[in-house]
């Protein structure tokens, strides 16, 4: 469980980052999500772009990566999501928690 105070920490990191994945509603491919899993794993904390039709499928498609992944939703705006997985072995060079 993530403590308020690290809510605030991880929403103003995010503020500072860039998407690094983008993903269409409906193409939640095998190599999307690898990508996702390789992201997570080097930067801990990411935020994903979703392109959707409608707001209904851009939050399924943010919770159904999240099932996958098995990541935290820190905050959703628009069509970016910012999500947070902790990783067994962080690199402080890579890691967004760390650099920032």
């Amino acid at each position: 469980m993530i403590s308020r105070a690290e809510l605030k920490r991880f929403r103003a990191i995010g503020h500072k980052l860039k998407p690094v994945v983008t993903v269409k509603s409906k193409v939640l491919t095998e190599a999307v999500m690898d990508e996702l899993n390789r992201a997570l794993e080097d930067h801990e904390l990411i935020k994903i772009r979703i392109q959707a039709d409608d707001r209904a499928d851009r939050l399924n498609t943010i919770e159904k990566i999240s099932d996958q992944a098995h990541t935290e939703i820190i905050q959703t705006i628009g069509n970016v999501a910012l999500l947070f997985r902790r990783a067994a072995n962080p690199d402080p060079k890579l890691s967004n928690l760390l650099r920032f």
